[in-house]
Formats: structure tokens, sequence, C-alpha cells
């Protein structure tokens, strides 16, 4: 069972850039209603007036889009998620990115929980939320890029920094697909070597790196982090989240392996193979910095975070792994849920943007 998760992710601060001080005002549209303010940001969610109001057949969108020279665009949200606000108020507010993205892109939002009805683009009718399963959408914000045939061309899970987010929308506005992949073309946009190091942490284990699993019993699961030297989402990784003492309990389940995601440093794989830490981050399709993969007991993976997550979610994705609760469970979102329940009985006060 394979479950990526890219928590509100899909998830994702790091560095949130500049907001220029011309940044065009955005008139913003109210959304669906408030939900609990000990989970969410206050406020229900609000998007851009300029956003594609759709019928909902994809069919069509696709077509009107290619019809007007753009790309039809899946915004995938949740009421209260605020790495979907952190994307609408700091990345859109800056002009070059909006520009782009409404003169190129047809945006269309599916609520992650909702109910209506939508027309995917094979023809099967389906509510919103069983659309997202049919995706296999587990956290938000996730955008997918569709191209002229209705192809799935970049899957963005969680929160992109702005400058990261820009190149991704000149990457799909300009049909760099039939290039090579996205985590290609954006090494490309920062073709200099990093020269910084690697957060120490008496947790994670030295090389070689073995990480063969799957003939071992009784193993603990297998945490990868794949990082990269001069990443400021890295040391907040390591400053904040990992000084926590709920944090480092949870990473206590775990086996813990730190791999530079640009390096030749060899790797056994879990599954017995020999590669290139490098080599093995582009076979898994590791696009950002930090990433944090998880490995069953058996060697398979679980689930992973592609991209810098608070320590809530940080400690409650581990929790979901080490306690295998997604094997009863196979939405992230509703164990975050339920165990930010439990832990409110208890007294424990939950934040999530700490």
């Amino acid at each position: 069972m394979k479950l990526k998760l890219w928590l509100p992710l899909c998830f994702w601060v790091a560095l949130f850039g500049t907001v220029f001080a011309d940044a065009p005002k955005i008139e913003l549209v109210k959304k669906e209603g408030q939900l609990n303010a000990d989970m969410t940001n206050p406020g229900a969610a609000e998007y851009p007036s300029w956003f594609k109001n759709s019928f909902l057949d994809f069919r069509d969108d696709v077509k009107d889009a290619t019809a007007h020279n753009k790309r039809l665009v899946l915004f995938f949200y949740q009421d209260g998620c605020p790495y979907c606000k952190k994307l609408l108020e700091i990345n859109l507010a800056q002009k070059n990115i909006a520009d782009l993205l409404r003169s190129r892109f047809d945006v269309v939002t599916v609520n992650l929980w909702g109910d209506r009805d939508v027309t995917d683009v094979d023809g099967t009718h389906l509510i919103e939320k069983k659309f997202a399963d049919k995706m296999k959408v587990m956290y938000t914000p996730t955008i997918l890029f569709f191209d002229e045939q209705a192809k799935v061309i970049l899957r963005v899970n969680g929160y992109y920094e702005p400058h990261k987010f820009l190149a991704a929308l000149n990457y799909a506005a300009d049909k760099h697909e039939s290039e090579g992949s996205f985590r290609d073309y954006f090494a490309k946009l920062n073709p200099s070597p990093p020269t910084g190091t690697l957060h120490a942490q008496p947790f994670i284990a030295p090389p070689p790196y073995t990480l063969t699993r799957v003939k071992q019993t009784g193993a603990k699961p297998l945490l990868v982090l794949f990082e990269q030297q001069q990443c400021p989402a890295c040391d907040e990784l390591h400053n904040e989240v990992f000084k926590r003492k709920e944090t480092l309990e949870q990473v206590a389940r775990f086996d813990v392996v730190q791999l530079d995601m640009w390096s030749k440093a060899p790797v056994t794989t879990p599954d017995g193979r020999s590669l290139g830490a490098s080599a093995w981050a582009k076979e898994l399709d590791v696009k950002y910095a930090p990433s944090m993969l998880f490995f069953d007991s058996t060697g398979k993976e679980v689930i992973r975070t592609e991209g810098y997550l608070k320590s809530f979610h940080n400690q409650s994705v581990m929790d979901y792994v080490a306690s295998s609760a997604y094997k009863s469970e196979p939405s992230f979102q509703r164990f975050i849920e339920w165990r930010a329940e439990k832990l409110r009985e208890k007294g424990v006060k939950i934040n999530i943007m700490e």
C-alpha cells in the first residue's frame, strides 16, 4: 500500500519569498463554511474571483482551456487548510505569479471532502471526494496540471515557496514536459552546486546506507530523509521540529537515514538494489527538500511528505506509520483529526502552526 502525502502535504512552508510592494490586490470569493478553530486558520476558504466557475465536466474544461491557449489546473483544497491559505496569500500576492497563472491556466477548485457532481476526463461521473480518492489526493493543497490530451503532466503536492511555484507554472505553461521531468527542469534553474552541509542528528544512522528490509523480521519502520545542502526548509526542520520532545519520541520508533538528494553516495535500497542516492531520489520522484519517505518493516513505501511541515503534522505522520494506523485508516486526514481529538481529550493544546 503506497500513499503519497503532501499533507497539506500537501503541507509546505519553507522560504516564503518577498511579497512585492506593487503586488496586485486579489479579489476573493468566499467558499464553504468555517471549521474547528483548533485545527484550522480562522475563517472560510477564499479563492480569487478569476478562478474558473466550472460546471465540473473536466472534459469540457480541457477543451475550453485549449481553445484559449491555456491549460487546465485542478486545485484540490479543504476549508481551513493553512497551506492553501499561504499559497493564496503569499504566492498569488506576487504579481508575476498571479499574472502567469491567470493568463496561461484555467484554475478549477475541487473540495477534498466535497459532494458536488463531477465528470472526470475519461467520462466517469462521481462526486468530488470520490474523484479525489481516484486521483490519490491525500492532503491539500494538491494541484494537477493537464495537457491538451487531458493527461496530467505535473502534480504539485503541497505548498511550494514562490520561486519554486513560479518554476512549476513556467514548466507547465511552456510545455517543458516534453523535455523531461520537473525535477530535472528545476535543477537546471539552480545549476550551482550546493556548498553547505547537512545537519547532524544523534538519531540518524551513519553510512554505509544498507536499507534492505525484505528479509528482516521485527525491524522498525524506516524513515529516509532526502535533503540538500543550503536548504532553509531543512534548517527549520532540524532546528525547530527535531528539537521538540514530542518529535523525538516519535523519531525513536524508526530507523532513520539522511541522504543528500543530489549526491552519489552508495545506497542499498529497501528492496536490495544498489544505487546512488541521487539516482534513487530520481527513481522515487523526490522533488523537494526536505522529503520524508516512510517504509514499513518489509521495505515497502507507505507514505511520504514532500516538503516542510510544522511539528504537529510531522509527529502525526510518524505516529500514523509507526502505529500501523495506515493499515486500517487509508485517509491520513481522518487519522490526524482523530489523533488531535484524542490529544485534546488528554488536555494537550493543539497548534498546527507550531
